[in-house]
């Protein structure tokens, strides 16, 4: 039997690891331009949160677990993302 040809795809898994090199090629090139101050800071921050997120989700399996893990996971990186913003901001002073 003759299968018509499947037509090419690319995986969810190959979309978020191109989104994860696309958000750290952006902090890297925020790094080399020297760029500075506190909403840089919290900017790379926050793509940092959001690219932990992305992996906790999909390349550690919890976008398939219950709630509560993923409520702890978020929380978890929502506290040490909170406590670097803090100790940065308090640093400036």
């Amino acid at each position: 039997m003759n299968h018509p040809p499947q037509p090419h795809f690319v995986r969810p898994c190959t979309r978020i690891w191109l989104v994860l090199v696309v958000l750290t090629a952006v902090t890297y090139s925020i790094g080399e331009a020297g760029l500075g101050g506190k909403n840089v800071m919290l900017f790379v921050l926050a793509i940092t949160l959001i690219k932990s997120q992305m992996i906790a989700s999909y390349f550690m399996g919890l976008r398939k677990t219950s709630p509560m893990w993923r409520i702890i996971m978020g929380s978890w990186l929502v506290i040490v993302g909170g406590m670097i913003a803090s100790a940065y901001l308090m640093g400036l002073q």
